[in-house]
């Protein structure tokens, strides 16, 4: 069992950045891929960003190529997505995932966190 906790979420406006953290804790977190996932008011969850174990895969969805960063620490057990020049569409609750294989499909992502909110003021 891996158990995740997200933090880092807000009210920020257009432009601004917020970093959001995944703390993990349970089995060994370096064996994992990490996700990023979010579900705006109305719509499905959505995949965002995912870093594999040895950190140098890492995958994004289209809206947020050159905006985000995912990265991991290891020594910490925790995931991070740095989210830069937010927009009102990147509004969502945001959730941390952890699964056995790198993939970017949320049914393959075996633990997830509760989800923190993001909200972008235009």
């Amino acid at each position: 069992q891996v158990q995740l906790v997200e933090s880092g979420g807000g009210l920020v406006h257009a432009g601004a950045s917020l970093r959001l953290s995944c703390a993990a804790s349970g089995r060994t977190f370096s064996i994992y891929t990490m996700g990023w996932f979010r579900q705006a008011p109305g719509r499905e969850r959505e995949f965002v960003a995912a870093i594999g174990w040895s950190v140098t895969m890492s995958t994004y969805t289209d809206s947020v190529k050159g905006r985000f960063t995912i990265s991991r620490d290891n020594a910490k057990n925790t995931v991070y997505l740095q989210m830069n020049s937010l927009k009102p569409e990147d509004t969502a609750v945001y959730y941390c995932a952890a699964g056995n294989r790198y993939t970017t499909a949320q049914a393959l992502f075996n633990f997830w966190g509760q989800g923190t909110q993001v909200t972008v003021s235009s």
